[in-house]
């Protein structure tokens, strides 16, 4: 190779260095630029909520709206601001749908990642992701014309549209997001993992609940939360199951007073949904729905803390084990 092809080489990889450089620069700083939009939307919408619930608590105050339970925001004689009856049958209707659609989608996601045979998995994997497609108003539907009849039929109620129909839609409606989450997470644990253990004379099912399922519990941790958000966040479908009744979910049994799932109750983004298009604009009940609205972002938060929280000390746990 003479000289002047070796400075024409040169010069070609200097060029195509630069444009890397260049482009790298480039990719770096979209990404920047994202995360960045990320938080400024995130403050945007805080502040819009803020903004829009002070005139009403300032005016009401935010302990009538977290430990009064009537909700009467257009009674000419008497107005009620207490929303207690909704952050209570959001809690309650969200951690049964949990109870019921997290051990169900986990197990549904280790039978597909780790059992399932080839067709067994190429059928039931698109059916899974089917449900996340169907429109709520179809689950809501559901609800009102199969689930709630049996509800009612089961515990011997006059009606069915109660806070446990709720929870089972929303249960079935988060199926999608927990099994989708909860395979990948399953599937990008090392086999290197696997083999270790199998070496080591552990069989199949002791090998996932004691390797596999620890690996992946943060991706679990993950579908769980999403799954929480999902379920916490549905308005159409709980809204037709429920019953919409303005109720405290809350029975004494031997005069304790416990929560029950058998009560007819309005949910946080229920109320909004039901009040929101009618409310006259710019009037104190129309501020108080955005408190609602506040209620609702801060129990979300709040949860997701605690399950970040949780996740650092179940990896620090696993660490130093």
């Amino acid at each position: 190779m003479n000289e002047s092809n070796r400075e024409e080489l040169k010069s070609r990889i200097k060029q195509d260095s630069h444009k890397q450089n260049l482009s790298n620069f480039f990719i770096e700083k979209i990404f920047l630029i994202c995360g960045v939009l990320t938080i400024v939307f995130l403050g945007l919408i805080v502040w819009f909520l803020i903004s829009k619930s002070w005139p009403a608590i300032s005016e009401i105050g935010l302990r009538e709206f977290l430990t009064k339970t009537r909700w009467m925001p257009s009674s000419p004689i008497q107005a009620g601001y207490g929303a207690l009856s909704f952050i209570v049958s959001s809690i309650l209707v969200t951690v049964g749908a949990l109870i019921i659609g997290v051990p169900w989608g986990i197990f549904t996601a280790i039978f597909i990642a780790e059992v399932a045979p080839t067709r067994i998995k190429e059928v039931l994997k698109p059916v899974v992701e089917i449900l996340g497609i169907i429109p709520s108003v179809v689950y809501g539907f559901i609800a009102l014309l199969i689930i709630a009849p049996k509800v009612a039929q089961l515990f011997g109620l006059s009606n069915g549209l109660t806070a446990l129909t709720g929870s089972v839609i929303l249960a079935v409606m988060t199926l999608p997001t927990i099994v989708s989450i909860t395979e990948d997470a399953i599937k990008s644990v090392p086999k290197d993992y696997r083999e270790a253990s199998y070496a080591l004379g552990v069989g199949k099912w002791d090998t996932i609940i004691h390797v596999v399922l620890p690996a992946a519990s943060s991706g679990i941790l993950a579908a769980v939360m999403l799954g929480f958000g999902r379920a916490v966040g549905e308005t159409m479908a709980v809204l037709m199951a429920a019953g919409n009744a303005l109720n405290m979910p809350i029975k004494e049994i031997f005069n304790i007073p416990l929560p029950t799932l058998l009560q007819s109750v309005r949910t946080l983004t229920a109320n909004i949904a039901i009040e929101g298009s009618d409310v006259p604009w710019g009037s104190l009940h129309y501020h108080s729905l955005f408190v609602v609205g506040l209620i609702l972002f801060v129990i979300t938060f709040i949860v997701n803390i605690i399950a970040d929280l949780m996740l650092t000390k179940f990896q620090k746990v696993n660490k130093n084990g």
